[in-house]
């Protein structure tokens, strides 16, 4: 049974503008369908946007006051889509496919990932691993090659229903309902990238029937919103959901079993391979503007500094890791000083004063290896030279 008309007509055009992606100009068979998504009754909606002067044309309307409503209703939500640096939320509802990043490069479980945001196919999937491996990025490039709407939310212990689904907000003052994250999510059949959600409180509880597959009931508006075609749940973290008994991430929580058990695969992700790795800095330093014999020459002893203190970490002999992310910062550092050692001094002061200063002596020491090698390498080439001279 439709309910009854209880909204105001910028509440109408709020609604049916985010619906429609930010479009103003929708047709009679725009708004049938959003009527019956909201159970509403198609000449009473009709009669209202009639009456406030929005119909343009025979089954044309012009919903040219929706945009400033829009914006509006979107500064207020405390979790909000995050898509690259849109400036507004008129711009994050057009923009959200991500942008293609010319330096990535796919590895690990990249290919099963986007197979599965490329099916379509409703089916949560969780990834874990270290901080900085590409985790979230991953997901992110994947849509972006697809071509795939992604929402993503960044899990906190105080994220709740409200930030979540949406609630009801004071909008110049009259109360107005506000769609959350994954109810934009839900109606664009995007992919929900829920990042950090091992720091998520028992609150997350209230996406249980969405990791069904079953759409979410607003109870505040007393409407049922089903997912559209393509959407799905990814969930990053650095565990399991089952906590961090090391300390090292300190603020993760165990999650509910039963709310784990509804991801469907869990990926864990490994940092990428010594010659992956040297690809992403290569690309890196490209997009710097710096290529030539040593660039690459700078790519390999990162790489393998970062190889051997991995190794070490694994092994128990340090307490931290040189990630993928913290490589990329140590290539951008360079390319602003000018200086490796500045650089790698200054990437690594985030650790305590004896593990940064064991890694600087590693990289010093690796650097140096390399140099005589090349000495090396020079001075055969000589000699090969003036003998065949």
């Amino acid at each position: 049974m439709p309910t009854k008309l209880n909204i105001t007509t910028d509440n109408i055009i709020q609604s049916v503008t985010a619906y429609f992606d930010g479009q103003t100009e929708i047709t009679t068979a725009n708004l049938r369908e959003w009527c019956n998504v909201h159970s509403y009754t198609y000449g009473t909606i009709r009669n209202r946007l009639v009456k406030d002067g929005h119909q343009s044309g025979r089954g044309k309307f012009d919903l040219n006051t929706a945009k400033q409503v829009l914006e509006t209703s979107y500064e207020a939500p405390a979790v909000a889509p995050t898509v690259g640096s849109v400036q507004t939320a008129t711009q994050e509802l057009d923009n959200l496919v991500p942008d293609a990043d010319d330096t990535f490069v796919p590895f690990g479980n990249f290919k099963d990932v986007k197979a599965i945001i490329k099916s379509k196919v409703f089916y949560p999937l969780f990834i874990t691993g270290l901080s900085g491996n590409g985790k979230t990025h991953g997901v992110e490039q994947a849509c972006a090659q697809l071509g795939r709407r992604v929402v993503r939310v960044n899990v906190t212990i105080e994220t709740d229903e409200d930030d979540l689904i949406g609630g009801f907000r004071l909008i110049n003052g009259e109360t107005v309902w506000s769609d959350g994250p994954v109810v934009q999510a839900l109606r664009r059949g995007a992919v929900l990238l829920l990042d950090e959600i091992d720091l998520a409180s028992n609150k997350i509880m209230c996406l249980q029937s969405l990791l069904e597959g079953k759409g979410v009931f607003l109870k505040k508006t007393n409407t049922y919103v089903r997912p559209a075609a393509g959407f799905n749940v990814i969930a990053t973290a650095n565990t399991k959901g089952r906590g961090s008994d090391d300390g090292k991430f300190i603020g993760t929580n165990v999650l509910n079993e039963a709310f784990l058990e509804r991801f469907a695969v869990t990926f864990e992700q490994s940092y990428p391979t010594p010659a992956t790795e040297k690809k992403i800095l290569l690309g890196n330093f490209k997009q710097l503007g710096w290529v030539g014999d040593d660039i690459d020459t700078l790519a390999t002893n990162l790489v393998d500094w970062a190889d051997i203190i991995r190794k070490t970490y694994y092994d128990g002999g340090v307490e931290e890791v040189i990630s993928t992310r913290r490589l990329v910062n140590v290539a951008k550092a360079w390319a602003i000083w000018d200086d490796i050692n500045k650089a790698v001094e200054l990437c690594t002061n985030r650790f305590d004063d004896d593990t940064a200063k064991v890694f600087r002596e590693l990289y010093t020491k690796i650097a140096g290896e390399q140099q005589v090698q090349q000495d090396l390498n020079d001075a055969e080439d000589k000699a090969y030279a003036d003998d065949i001279n």
